[in-house]
């Protein structure tokens, strides 16, 4: 099957609600409007990453242990992944603009109480309510371009949506490090979080006047049974993960991970019997049934994993491991930012001629990026250098730009279009379930392994354990690829 034919496949065939920008003033003013909806994009998961290399900086001035830390992290990345879809559902009911607005004024008073918080109990309060705010508006900018856009047209949006995300987890560490490096006003780490608000009033100010509203054809109600589930699944799931390794692993980790699978499957259950009954469920399994949907999003939720991991990992390997400054290492993320951006503006023409066997393709060389660094690092005797990393971040940004930026267009084009709201919000949790998981995961991985007072054979060890997970995702994510290439390729 085509990309051109996959929505029509997932049952988008309904009127959507709003007239298609196909041309002419309806499609120069939704233009208009994407730079602003992006920004809506490009923020929240700026705000979940951009925090990686000021945790050390927060710990000394905050007085916070590392568990707290951690929530700062967590506590954002838990309240996000588990409101998303309820987000996109609003947004479907009653205006995907008016939630926009809304989750932008909320996320823009809640960056700046981040910013002042007196206390570490503070900043992780308000880092919950940030998260909460963030699902407000994220889902909105994914419905509105299925709504607004049509054809071409759409999937030119969509692309660029995937490069704005894409690199947005990257450029918030490289920002995070500029930042804490001009350490403006002698104020440390709060401008990560006060650099928001100008931002957010300036797109405040614009979406007002060039954002046009749009809702579904139908208004559902929502799924409050159905959000709860959901939400206490995700959250029983991520917060062990984050917590387990700072905590020791106490008992209530493992029981909370051990309830997932019967929580789930709890949800999975009210889910379809909602739909058998003719009610509107927050997640139709009628969705997970289409073959590139299903399998979109099982890639997406891997490779996020990966993505997530990555980030973290690099972070961490880089500034606690061979003593990189904030700046120093977000350079060497830039690296991996570089590869990334300048593959993925191509990355949409490469995937119309070859389909989705650029993503197989893109994933070898994502572990292949992965691999050379920790053979660089795993073998220097001496101080790691930055000329030494260039290649192989490159390379995994390459591999990075080939797969996620079309998976997130070839999976929202599974989607239906007729429920625009629900499509944004389970590919935004998918992601984000992802990258919540990758940095728990892999974090995990790495500090077990290089244990609490490391040498640098344990960072060594520690480094190669980590690229051999990030491997063992990628090659997953090359075989769900591979499946999507089968499923959606010109017969």
């Amino acid at each position: 099957m085509p990309q051109s034919t996959l929505t029509s496949a997932a049952g988008a065939a309904a009127t959507p609600s709003v007239a298609p920008a196909t041309g002419g003033p309806d499609a120069a003013r939704w233009w208009r409007a994407l730079p602003i909806l992006l920004l809506g994009a490009f923020l929240p998961v700026l705000d979940a990453f951009i925090v990686n290399v000021a945790l050390a900086d927060m710990g000394r001035d905050l007085g916070a242990s590392e568990a707290q830390l951690e929530l700062t992290v967590s506590g954002y990345g838990v309240a996000y992944a588990c409101t998303l879809v309820a987000g996109g559902r609003l947004g479907d009911r009653y205006g995907r603009r008016r939630l926009f607005l809304l989750g932008m004024a909320s996320f823009t008073v809640m960056s700046a109480a981040c910013g002042l918080a007196p206390n570490v109990t503070t900043l992780i309060v308000f880092r919950v309510l940030q998260g909460l705010t963030a699902a407000l508006m994220f889902p909105q900018v994914l419905a509105a371009i299925q709504a607004g856009f049509e054809g071409a047209d759409r999937q030119k949006a969509l692309g660029v949506f995937g490069l704005v995300v894409g690199s947005a987890g990257a450029i918030g560490q490289v920002v995070g490090g500029l930042l804490l490096h001009a350490d403006l006003f002698g104020s440390g780490w709060r401008p990560l979080f006060l650099v928001n608000v100008p931002v957010g009033v300036l797109a405040l100010a614009l979406a007002r006047r060039v954002v046009p509203e749009t809702k579904a054809p139908v208004a559902a109600p929502i799924d409050v049974r159905g959000a709860t589930f959901l939400a206490a699944t995700i959250a029983l799931l991520l917060i062990p993960l984050t917590l387990g390794r700072a905590e020791n692993w106490p008992v209530w980790t493992w029981i909370a991970l051990a309830a997932v699978i019967p929580l789930a499957a709890l949800f999975i259950a009210t889910q379809s019997r909602a739909e058998r009954s003719g009610r509107t469920p927050l997640v139709p399994p009628s969705l997970l049934r289409l073959p590139a949907a299903r399998l979109g999003l099982s890639a997406l939720l891997v490779f996020g994993t990966c993505v997530g991991g990555f980030m973290f990992s690099l972070a961490m390997i880089l500034q606690v491991g061979h003593g990189f400054t904030p700046i120093r290492s977000g350079l060497a993320m830039a690296v991996a930012a570089t590869g990334f951006l300048l593959v993925a503006l191509l990355a949409q023409r490469f995937v119309a001629r070859h389909g989705a066997l650029v993503l197989v393709v893109g994933a070898f060389v994502f572990a292949l990026g992965t691999d050379a660094f920790a053979t660089v690092a795993g073998v220097t005797e001496e101080s790691l250098t930055l000329p030494e990393l260039l290649l192989p971040l490159f390379l995994a940004g390459v591999g990075w730009g080939m797969v996620l930026v079309p998976l997130l267009g070839l999976t929202l084009g599974a989607l239906p279009v007729d429920r625009a709201g629900l499509a944004g919000g389970v590919l935004s949790t998918a992601l984000q379930i992802g990258l919540a998981s990758g940095a728990s995961i892999l974090g995990s991985t790495l500090f077990a392994v290089a244990g609490d007072h490391p040498d640098p054979d344990a960072w060594r060890n520690a480094t190669y354990a980590v690229a051999a997970v990030l491997t063992a995702l990628a090659l997953l994510t090359a075989a769900l690829c591979l499946r999507l290439h089968l499923v959606t390729r010109k017969p």
